[in-house]
């Protein structure tokens, strides 16, 4: 695969420096069902790594001593991790919003039957991947059948009281470019995407999070091997809007691997650009439990005017 990272830490970008912890977003490993183009941690059948049970206990540590707010928890599919049902559980006893950033099709797998039910009976937030509201599109992304197996598992969410006004239980899709442009308004295609899946198969949600492909990994692999990396980088220039600086999501979470090392967030994670203490030291999860990084330096590159071109881009949508 092709490496994009020597071109994007030869470019220039804004300071930044950390706020308030608010969210830690855990990847509990790179073990996925599917493996999509626009995957930005390559994740796949093969992969091997996930998050241990000693690592596992130190998240739910750092949860209890920083008070986190929120964990946010991903993968690959961070539900194939053994662990998951017990993090999940630990989490809510201490009053954490769990956020699980689900890929939908895990739903349906062998031994999965009863994770819907699990996550209802839990309350987690579901954020689920959904790049359209047509097969063909969501396939040639995914893979062939994804669709099906994605309008299956939303139908079972929806049975559950997910995305149903009044159930306290949060369904929000994602939306990712088919290729190499910006995401449309977020507000606008929530309406699209509303009347489309209620009128095709009688679906609802609560929110659409539009999230720009970042030119790392996979994505950006594709982007060299086109020839379109350079393109692709002068459209995010072009659009960089500074205002978008305010409330970028590396500010107030931080990102853990699945080893426990720290990074500002999860496109640093993907590209080996870790947190960094005053002597330029990687950070690990067990410098959390003495110290909650307000004001530290922000690693940035070229990728990051992936999240601060046009609407903005973050885990939790446009800014």
């Amino acid at each position: 695969m092709l490496d994009t990272k020597p071109l994007l830490i030869a470019r220039e970008f804004p300071d930044l420096y950390r706020d308030q912890l608010q969210i830690l977003q855990v990847n509990l490993g790179y073990l996925c069902n599917l493996s999509c183009t626009h995957c930005h941690v390559n994740a796949g059948p093969k992969r091997k790594e996930l998050m241990d049970l000693a690592t596992i206990d130190l998240v739910i540590e750092v949860l209890q001593k920083r008070q986190v707010q929120t964990l946010d928890l991903t993968g690959g599919a961070p539900e194939l991790n053994p662990h998951f049902r017990y993090l999940v559980s630990e989490a809510r006893k201490l009053g954490v919003e769990v956020i699980d950033r689900c890929n939908l099709t895990v739903l349906n797998e062998p031994g999965q039957e009863d994770l819907a039910q699990f996550l209802a009976d839990h309350q987690v937030n579901v954020v689920a991947s959904l790049p359209c509201y047509t097969q063909d599109n969501v396939d040639a992304q995914r893979g062939k059948g994804v669709f099906g197996g994605s309008i299956d598992a939303l139908l079972k969410l929806n049975a559950l009281g997910y995305g149903i006004e009044g159930s306290g239980l949060s369904l929000t899709l994602v939306y990712n470019p088919g290729g190499a442009f910006l995401p449309p308004s977020q507000e606008k295609l929530k309406q699209d995407y509303k009347a489309r899946l209620w009128d095709d198969f009688n679906i609802q949600f609560n929110e659409l999070f539009t999230i720009t492909n970042m030119p790392i990994s996979r994505f950006g692999s594709m982007l060299l091997s086109k020839d379109q990396f350079e393109d692709y980088m002068q459209l995010l220039l072009d659009n960089y809007q500074p205002q978008n600086l305010d409330t970028v999501m590396c500010r107030t979470t931080v990102s853990v691997d699945y080893q426990g090392q720290l990074f500002d967030c999860d496109f640093n994670q993907m590209l080996h650009m870790p947190a960094l203490n005053a002597a330029h030291e990687p950070r690990h999860l067990q410098d959390l439990l003495a110290d909650d990084f307000y004001g530290a330096d922000i690693q940035v590159a070229g990728h990051c005017y992936g999240c601060t071109a046009g609407q903005g881009s973050s885990c939790g949508g446009a800014l």
